[in-house]
Parts: C-alpha cells; structure tokens; sequence
C-alpha cells in the first residue's frame, strides 16, 4: 500500500522564497518561516501541554504554542468553553466549529475520519511563523510576520483547508508529488471555498472564489492567495511576485519544485470545479461538493490518481450533473481518460566539487529557497558549512514521501549525487546546514 501523506501546510514554498529574496519588510520573516519548518521533528518531541485540561469528550481543542515550536502547546479553549480572549484562539476556535458543523450536517461526515475523531489545533506557533500546516496529528497556524502576512486564524478558509487535507487523507490518500498532489491541494481549496460562501449565504455564482482572502497586510497588492475562477490572477506585487497558477492543462507546470508543482498546477482542478459548481447551480454545499466527496469516498480514486482519473470519477458518482461536471473538466483541457501524468525535468546544472546547494520547496504558499556558499569563496559561512559537511553522511539520509503543505529539501554537495529529505526525516546537521545556506550571508554576520 502507497504511504499515506499526513501533513500540510498553507502558503506555498515559492511565495515565501520570493519575498525571501527582497529586501522588502517581511522577508526576514519569510527566511525565518522556512527554516523553521526544519524542526517538524522537535514539534513531535515535546507533546507536554501545560494548562487546563479540555473535556474528555471535546470534538476540538485549541492550544497555544506560546510562540514556540513545541506541540500541542497548552490548551486554551475546547468545544463547550466560553471565548478565551486571545484572538487567534477564538478564531480557530470559531473556525473550526464552523467547520465540522458544514462537514457534519451539509456534508454528512463526522469530522474527518467519518468516526467523529476530536480535532486538536495549535496557534501561536513559532516567532512570527508565516504558515498553517496539518502534520497528521493536528492543525496549527502562524502568527504571520505582520508586514506581509496577517493571523494564519484569520481568514477561516486556511483552517478548512488545513482540515481538508485530513479529509483526504482518510479518504483516497492522495500522493502529494505531481497530478495525484495538485489534486490534494485542489480538493483542499474545494471545501474552504465552500465553507466561505456557506457562511455568507452566497451560490457558487455568487461566491467570489478567493482562497486566502485576508490573508495578506492592506499595503500588499493582493486579493487573496488563490482565485479559483481565474488561476494565476490573486496577486501581483513587488514582494509577491505574479501569481504563478495555471488553470488549463496545456499550461502545465513542469518542475522538480514544489513536489512537482503542487500549487502551481492545482489551479487546473480549482477551475474545474468552479466551472462546475456555476454549471450546476445552486449552493455549492448543495451542489458540487458532495460529488467532489463522493468520489474522493467511491474508491475509484487512488492514491496516484492523475487528473484524468479523478474527473472520470466525479462524473461517474454525478448523477444527473454529469453532464455539466464532464464539460467543466473539458474546459479545462482534461479528458476522462486515465493518461500518463506528465513528466517531471531531471535537476538542473550540477554544482562544483566546492560548492554546497540547499534548495527547499512545499509549505503551504507553494515558494522554493534556494542558497548555495563555494567553499573556496570568501564567505562568512564557509567555515561553519565546511565544518558540517565534514560530518554529514549523506548516503544513509532518510528519504520518504512528501507531506502535504510541508516542506522538502534537496541537498547537493561538492559534486555528489543529490539527496531529498522530506523536513521530518531532517538529521539536527541537516537541518543545521539548510539554515545556514538559505540565509544570506549578512544575516548570520
């Protein structure tokens, strides 16, 4: 059996390796963000809560992080209990309730096991952390750095994102690398669309189809992290960059990036699906997303279904929307007949036998790092990289498969063959030698 993914984060690993790359407020945060995300490991080691004890029974709980990476935090708020009057446990508190209210009685699923699982949530998470992830346990969320990016609790359609990816863990478990991974991230903003215009009593024609919306400081030109209606047109700012999502097939992102262009090629899905919730009218609640459930629960849909596959189950379970959902995945450029998934290239330039290249990709935003430091260059960090890579015995890193909207990080040192590790697997020495090589070389002076 194919290993199922089991954790996800909410901004994609090429938008924070784009600010990263600015001098612009915020970027230094976006630096700290994706080193932090090495620590996947340490946030397992220390499940030592620390507050009063949430009920039993309670379907969720909320806990704080206190701005450190240890997990679950201390419990602050549990279903039942009155507002806390911390405010990013309020919302996910809120969020969450709304939640599993719109799965439960819209839905008919019972939390994300369809078994009534209790769901823990962290915030506060890390100093300033830009990104919201589930990691298989629990779903936790960033403060934002508070120049480019707000409360990951904020706007309440990260949190369903986030819980949607347990959905779909528990259900098809799909793999998170190419076709199979973009669909993960689709089926994801599928149910946070939905929830959003739940809440505001819209149709799908009505809903404005942004994912994210909230998300980033007035000051940023955006209008949310993803539109769903038109892929690729969220953004365009100096920080930012263009958004970069396609939305037709013939468009395809090829790249070893972003566990084969998760993100960027997940708008494709995105508008099939908006395509054919307008089609079929309606709430989108009452609409499309049960066919969109349906499949993913028919069994048709496999761990490393392509794009192919996962429209021709949709319009097997639509009943008399078959029609409509077939069209809107037509529109697309998909066929429902199960293709090969497009390739991925092989690595770029080999580095030099003195050189050390750390490239980091995933993360919720979708945006890739990358760092290297000659050895043989007058750089402040060649001392410590030298002294680290002296030690490293790249041969026995444990590989494994991506976990969604987490990080992966792809070594290549002095000329040997290169090495992916995915960030829970990262060793303390590995861990230690992204930062430093993903920092420039004036923030560690």
């Amino acid at each position: 059996m194919t290993p199922r993914d089991t954790s996800c984060a909410f901004v994609p690993p090429y938008l924070l390796a784009h600010i990263a790359s600015t001098d612009a407020p915020g970027a230094e945060r976006s630096r700290d963000t994706l080193v932090l995300d090495q620590e996947f490991r340490a946030r397992r080691e220390a499940r030592t809560p620390t507050g009063p004890a949430a009920p039993p029974t309670a379907a969720w709980t909320v806990h704080s992080a206190d701005n450190t990476t240890r997990l679950p935090g201390r419990p602050v708020r549990a279903a039942g209990q009155s507002e806390s009057g911390d405010v990013a446990v309020d919302e996910a508190a809120e969020g969450i309730a709304a939640t599993l209210r719109m799965f439960a009685d819209g839905l008919g699923l019972a939390s994300y096991d369809d078994a009534g699982a209790p769901v823990s949530l962290t915030v506060h998470y890390g100093q300033d952390y830009d990104n919201a992830f589930w990691d298989g346990v629990q779903l936790v969320f960033g403060d934002g750095d508070g120049k480019v990016f707000e409360r990951f609790t904020k706007p309440v359609d990260v949190l369903t994102h986030e819980f949607a990816h347990a959905v779909t863990e528990h259900t098809a478990g799909l793999v998170y690398r190419g076709q199979s991974g973009a669909l993960n991230e689709s089926v994801s903003d599928v149910f946070a669309a939905c929830l959003k215009q739940h809440l505001r009593g819209e149709t799908a024609e009505e809903g404005d189809w942004l994912i994210g919306e909230g998300l980033f400081l007035p000051t940023v030109r955006a209008r949310a992290l993803r539109d769903m209606a038109a892929p690729g047109t969220a953004y365009d700012d100096p920080v930012l960059g263009k958004d970069p999502q396609v939305g037709h097939l013939d468009d395809y992102v090829e790249t070893t990036e972003d566990n084969g262009g998760v993100h960027l090629n997940s708008g494709i899905p995105n508008k099939a699906f908006q395509l054919a919730a307008v089609a079929i009218g309606g709430t989108t609640l009452e609409g499309a997303a049960p066919i969109w459930l349906a499949a993913l629960r028919s069994g048709d849909v496999r761990p490393t279904t392509d794009f192919a596959g996962f429209a021709a189950a949709t319009v097997a379970v639509a009943g008399e929307h078959a029609d409509a959902v077939r069209q809107a995945w037509a529109e697309v450029g998909v066929g429902l007949e199960v293709g090969a998934e497009p390739g991925r290239p092989g690595p770029g330039a080999p580095v030099g036998g003195s050189v050390v290249r750390v490239t980091r990709s995933g993360g919720f935003a979708g945006r890739t790092a990358s760092g290297e430091v000659d050895l043989e260059a007058d750089d402040p960090r060649a001392s410590d990289v030298r002294h680290l890579v002296d030690r490293l015995d790249l041969a026995s890193a444990r590989g494994g498969p991506p976990m969604p909207d987490m990080f992966v990080y792809r070594f290549e040192v002095c000329g040997a063959p290169p090495v992916e590790v995915p960030e829970q697997q990262l060793t303390d020495d590995l861990a230690a030698l992204a930062r430093i090589v993903l920092a420039r070389p004036d923030d560690l002076a």
